[in-house]
């Protein structure tokens, strides 16, 4: 049972697909015991799809009016791209009731903080974040392939994810010491690394027009204080459904493609093989001693 109602279930998100409201609904309330260990307690940001994919999309920070008191909300200072300093009550996703709830706000994927309320100022992971060209997914693997290899040099353990849209996500949980500013410093030094040792699959240039063709962004720039990523386990708004679904690193061949993990599939390695994503949730690898390696 659950104390949301839902409305609309027939809306259909996903229209190439067929996909609805009420789809999504289902989905995460079976996906709840294992993608809500991976939000609790983070600020939550809602990224709503009133109308479906294919139509504007808008991000919502300050929890709605009429949120119901059963989804506890956290007040934070942000500073909006415009300048200058606003309080946000963020809500916050500890239940499947407030998971479903976020549906229900035409949420499709779950977007969360890297630090939880008690540490705000303390990420729980580092983030490498890869965006191959199009069509460029089996680089994008090969250069996850390449970040696993400098962290392990290191002596870093790191776990993979596809992001369910075109890229792949890399985490290196981390002790709740470290700053953000260090995780950023740390995660530019190997990404800058992995692209010198290899030129023309891997880089760090921003701007499309200037990456060599076929390279793969190594984006370091997503570690931030109030930066989200689409957690675990969440439907992505692209066609198919894709979900972001972490995979053990043997897994991660060539042969792989986002789209190969869609709604039942997520749901079938979970039964399957557990959440393979429970370590980043342990933490414990201190930073400092990786970043003075680095410098």
């Amino acid at each position: 049972m659950t104390r949301v109602r839902l409305s609309s279930a027939d809306r259909v998100l996903f229209p190439d697909d067929g996909i609805t409201k009420g789809d999504l609904f289902a989905y995460y309330g079976e996906v709840a015991p294992a993608i809500l260990p991976h939000l609790k307690n983070r600020p939550f940001t809602l990224k709503r799809y009133p109308h479906g994919i294919t139509q504007e999309a808008y991000f919502q920070k300050q929890a709605p009016r009429g949120t119901p008191d059963w989804v506890p909300t956290r007040q934070f200072t942000t500073h909006p791209r415009e300048g200058g300093a606003r309080l946000v009550d963020f809500a916050l996703v500890n239940s499947r009731d407030a998971l479903l709830w976020a549906v229900q706000m035409n949420c499709v994927d779950m977007n969360a903080w890297y630090s939880r309320v008690d540490k705000p100022e303390r990420p729980d992971y580092v983030v490498f974040d890869l965006d191959p060209p199009d069509d460029g997914f089996a680089n994008a693997v090969r250069v996850a392939h390449l970040v696993r290899a400098a962290l392990e040099r290191l002596d870093l353990r790191s776990y993979v994810k596809t992001s369910g849209a075109s890229g792949i996500h890399v985490l290196v949980p981390i002790a709740r010491r470290a700053s953000f500013q260090q995780t950023y410093d740390f995660a530019e030094r190997v990404s800058r690394q992995v692209e010198a040792e290899n030129p023309g699959l891997a880089t760090t240039q921003w701007l499309k027009k200037k990456r060599p063709e076929g390279a793969v962004l190594v984006d370091h720039r997503q570690n931030g204080h109030g930066k989200t990523i689409a957690s675990v386990y969440s439907v992505r708004p692209r066609p198919g459904a894709p979900v972001s679904t972490p995979l053990r690193w043997e897994e991660l061949t060539e042969h792989v493609r986002p789209r190969d993990f869609g709604l039942r599939e997520a749901l079938e390695r979970i039964e399957r093989h557990g959440d393979l994503y429970e370590p980043v949730l342990a933490g414990g690898q201190a930073l400092a001693r990786a970043l003075r390696a680095l410098r």
